[in-house]
């Protein structure tokens, strides 16, 4: 089958980034801890923004953030930031990129605190993934009890630029929530 005869969600363009998202990752279970961060943080990166120019500046973000461990990115400085917000690879807010590592900080603080945060992450879906009927995707939540939920404890732990819609999306893309069409050829996937 080439990529033009398969059937997927209404929302993934042709553009093959979002083909490669859509058929890769978007909705597969994630238990690996650097990636939920990643995912995570780039969430957060999105407020406001296409999911696609996050997409876009993904590898510029993991060049900066992503290759290191979630301990060292805790570790980096102000001024380590404000070197990061002229590489116009990156989305250029301060304050987005000062919570990718204020994000590490509080995963850090969890940890030391003996949580395993994968775990408590999965928790929120009772450590199972929600497959939900969508017969087009227009009509699918931006957001949901379970997400302003998660938001309210992110926030309360020290999370930054984790509100309900972002925390939904989060969801979605690592397999928390399958929220792939009904006709999608990928909706059940690794599920």
């Amino acid at each position: 089958m080439t990529s033009l005869t398969v059937k997927r969600c209404g929302w993934c363009s042709n553009d093959p980034i979002y083909i490669n998202y859509h058929d890769q990752e978007w909705g597969r279970p994630v238990q690996d801890e650097q990636h939920l961060f990643e995912m995570l943080c780039l969430e957060g990166q999105q407020a406001g923004l296409s999911w696609i120019t996050v997409l876009k500046k993904r590898e510029c973000y993991r060049e900066h953030f992503f290759q290191y461990s979630i301990a060292d990115i805790a570790n980096f400085s102000d001024a380590d930031l404000e070197i990061k917000v002229q590489d116009t690879g990156l989305i250029r807010h301060i304050g987005k990129l000062k919570a990718i590592r204020d994000n590490a900080i509080t995963w850090q603080n969890l940890k030391k605190d003996n949580v395993d945060v994968v775990a408590w992450l999965w928790d929120f879906v009772q450590q199972k993934t929600i497959i939900n009927d969508v017969p087009d995707y227009k009509k699918a939540p931006a957001q949901t009890d379970l997400s302003i939920l998660m938001s309210k404890q992110l926030k309360r732990k020290g999370f930054k630029f984790v509100g309900p819609t972002t925390c939904y999306a989060f969801m979605q893309a690592v397999g928390m929530i399958n929220d792939h069409e009904d006709d999608c050829a990928f909706k059940y996937s690794e599920t």
